[in-house]
């Protein structure tokens, strides 16, 4: 039986959550179906252009995501304190560019509203703020939208997901490195890319083409998600991901090579040292990113962060706490 989103959602822990979701049966929707020799692959491009739109209403930003032909990975970071700082009518704003405004708020845009109007218009919209940083109705306008769309090119009527979507609480740096850097090695453990620079559809692509757009001046040749920063180097902030993008490029880059068993024998020699600094063996990390499925539950990090957490949702069992116990230092 599945946990209910109030219990896997904890922002008093984390704001760092890795989402999934996947086509229903498996079926290759978003990708080559040869089985039924029909080309989805433009369909990625409507996951990109939504995502692009939905940052811009949502206080909720993406650190890392990677579609595949049936599936797809977001870690998204939830800034709720941004959320409370906005006015109503930016609310109101934020809001009607997804979803119709009921009469009640626009007499109360309008100023035609009486008292007992406005106390009511105010709750409504605050219930919008409430809703405008919370993953399930960001992961809800997402998916309803590729659904009736994928639906609509097909003619047909029905499921399109097989389910509603997994999330993951990313409790620490460990925990966020991990998932991050899963989500962006999925096309090379998939054996569709060789490495990061090549790997489409994914942030760390996006990540490098903006790195070498800059350098050249140039203009980025498809829309692109506006991606959270990483730290600059000798420069703290909360505003960003805990670490640097050159450290993030150069695990990704030794991972990849790992993955696809090229210079196996000196990998020890050439580990990054953004894996010693989060407390991560180099044998532990091979084992962890090449394998297909997570060996963690609905949390991922350190375990001290992991019995923190499940004590924060009042539940005396987590799945994950060996596996954290085995392969970050405490």
């Amino acid at each position: 039986m599945g946990y209910a989103r109030k219990q896997l959602v904890s922002l008093q822990d984390t704001p760092y959550y890795h989402c999934v979701a996947r086509c229903v049966r498996r079926a290759w929707l978003w990708g080559v179906d040869e089985y039924a020799g029909k080309d989805y692959s433009h369909r990625k491009q409507w996951v990109i252009d939504r995502l692009r739109l939905l940052c811009s209403v949502f206080a909720i930003e993406v650190c890392a995501y990677a579609i595949m032909s049936n599936h797809y990975h977001l870690v998204l970071y939830v800034d709720h304190e941004r959320a409370r700082r906005w006015t109503k009518k930016e609310v109101v704003e934020r809001w009607t560019v997804l979803f119709r405004l009921p009469i009640l708020v626009k007499r109360w845009l309008s100023g035609e509203a009486v008292d007992a109007e406005v106390a009511a218009a105010e709750a409504i919209i605050e219930t919008w703020r409430a809703r405008l940083y919370d993953i399930s109705w960001f992961m809800r306008c997402l998916n309803e939208y590729l659904a009736r769309r994928a639906n609509q090119e097909d003619q047909c009527t029905g499921r399109f997901w097989e389910g509603r979507f997994k999330s993951q609480a990313l409790l620490d740096e460990a925990g966020l490195l991990t998932a991050m850097a899963y989500v962006d090695l999925n096309p090379i453990r998939a054996g569709i890319a060789k490495s990061p620079a090549e790997a489409e559809f994914t942030s760390i692509y996006e990540r490098i083409k903006e790195l070498n757009v800059n350098k050249s001046r140039g203009r980025p040749t498809r829309t692109m998600v506006p991606l959270r920063p990483f730290k600059e180097v000798g420069r703290a902030s909360s505003s960003t991901i805990p670490y640097s993008l050159r450290d993030y490029v150069l695990l990704l880059e030794w991972s990849g090579r790992l993955i696809s068993r090229a210079q196996r024998k000196d990998s020890a020699l050439a580990a990054p040292a953004i894996l010693a600094s989060v407390g991560i063996e180099c044998e532990s990390w091979r084992r962890l990113i090449s394998r297909s499925g997570s060996i963690f539950g609905r949390a991922m990090g350190r375990l001290n962060a992991m019995r923190l957490h499940a004590s924060t949702l009042r539940q005396s069992w987590i799945r994950g706490v060996r596996s954290a116990a085995l392969i970050y230092a405490t």
